[in-house]
C-alpha cells in the first residue's frame, strides 16, 4: 500500500526540469571559439571559392588552357610515382632502422633532419645547389670532367622529376617513422616461432610483417596520396612551375591562375581538383572506421 501511495505521489508531481550541469556550461563555452574559427577560417573560405568558381565559362576556359591538360598529367605522375615510390622506401628503411645498433641511431637523427627543417630553407637548398652557374652540382662536374654541365630546371622532364625527388626526400622520414611504429607493434614471438620453423628473412616478411603492417601500410598510402594533392611546395619552391608552366601541378595551378589576375580560373582549378580528393577521402574515412 505504501508503495502504491508513493507511486501515485510521483505521477501526480509535476515534471522535474533539468538545468544545464556546470560541466556542459564550460564545454559549451570552450567549444564556441573552435566552432567560430571553423566557420570563418574554413567554411567561409570552402563556400566563397565555390562561389566564385559558379561561372560555368570558367570551367571551359580552364580546359581550353592547353597548361590546365599538362598540370592534371603531372599530378598524376606525381601522385602515382612520388607516393608509390616514397612508400616503398619507407617500408625498407623501417626495417633498416629496425636494428638496435648506436649508429644506426646516430643516422636517424640525421635522417630526420629533411621532415624536421622548414620547406623554405629546404627546397631552396636543393635549388640553389642545381643553379647551372654557380650551383655546387655544375661546379664538381667543371672540376672533374671540365665541361659545364647542364641547366637542370631549364627541362621540364627532369624540373618534374627533381620536384618529385625533393617531395620524397622531404617526406620520408616522417612515414618511415610511422612504418617504424608499426614493425614495433608486431610481437616478437611471431618472428622467434618463424625463425624456428627454419624461415628465411624474405619469408618472414612476407608471412609476419606485410600481413600485420598491410592495413598501415595502404592507410598510409592513402593519406599521402591526400597530402600530396595538396602540397605545392616541392614544385613552387623548386621550379615556380618553369620552365614555360610545364612541371605545374593542380596545387600549384591556382597561384598562376592568381598572378595573371585570374581569380576564376584559379578557384575553377581547384574545384576540378576534388574529383581526384574526394574519393580518396572517403575511402580513407571507411578504412578509419572499421
Amino acid at each position: 500500500m505504501n508503495t502504491i501511495a508513493v507511486s501515485e505521489t510521483d505521477a501526480g508531481a509535476p515534471p522535474k526540469r533539468r538545468g544545464w550541469s556546470s560541466t556542459r556550461v564550460w564545454g559549451t563555452i570552450l567549444l564556441v571559439p573552435y566552432v567560430l574559427v571553423f566557420l570563418f577560417f574554413v567554411v567561409y573560405p570552402v563556400c566563397y571559392g565555390f562561389w566564385l568558381a559558379r561561372d560555368p565559362q570558367s570551367y571551359v576556359q580552364l580546359f581550353e588552357d592547353p597548361i590546365f591538360v599538362r598540370s592534371i598529367f603531372n599530378t598524376l605522375v606525381f601522385l602515382l610515382i612520388g607516393v608509390n615510390l616514397k612508400m616503398m622506401v619507407a617500408l625498407l628503411l623501417s626495417g633498416f632502422f629496425l636494428h638496435d645498433r648506436i649508429w644506426i641511431r646516430w643516422l636517424s637523427l640525421i635522417f630526420i633532419l629533411p621532415w624536421a627543417v622548414p620547406s623554405i630553407p629546404t627546397i631552396l637548398s636543393v635549388r640553389f645547389m642545381l643553379n647551372p652557374e654557380w650551383g655546387v652540382i655544375n661546379q664538381l662536374i667543371f672540376r672533374f670532367t671540365a665541361e659545364d654541365g647542364p641547366n637542370w630546371l631549364n627541362d621540364p622532364t627532369l624540373g618534374l622529376t627533381f620536384s618529385i625527388l625533393v617531395h620524397i626526400w622531404k617526406s620520408l622520414p616522417f612515414w618511415t617513422l610511422i612504418l617504424l611504429s608499426g614493425r614495433l607493434a608486431i610481437s616478437k614471438d611471431l618472428y622467434e616461432a618463424a625463425s624456428v620453423d627454419g624461415a628465411s628473412s624474405v619469408q618472414q616478411f612476407r608471412f609476419v610483417t606485410w600481413p600485420s603492417m598491410k592495413t598501415l601500410y595502404v592507410t598510409c598510402t592513402v593519406l599521402s596520396m591526400i597530402w600530396t594533392l595538396g602540397d605545392f611546395n616541392s614544385v613552387y619552391l623548386l621550379t615556380g612551375g618553369g620552365p614555360a608552366d610545364l612541371t605545374h601541378v593542380l596545387a600549384t595551378l591556382g597561384i598562376r591562375y592568381l598572378r595573371l589576375d585570374q581569380v576564376n580560373l584559379s578557384m575553377a582549378a581547384i574545384v576540378t581538383a576534388l574529383p581526384l580528393v574526394l574519393p580518396l577521402v572517403y575511402f580513407m574515412m571507411r578504412r578509419l572506421s572499421k
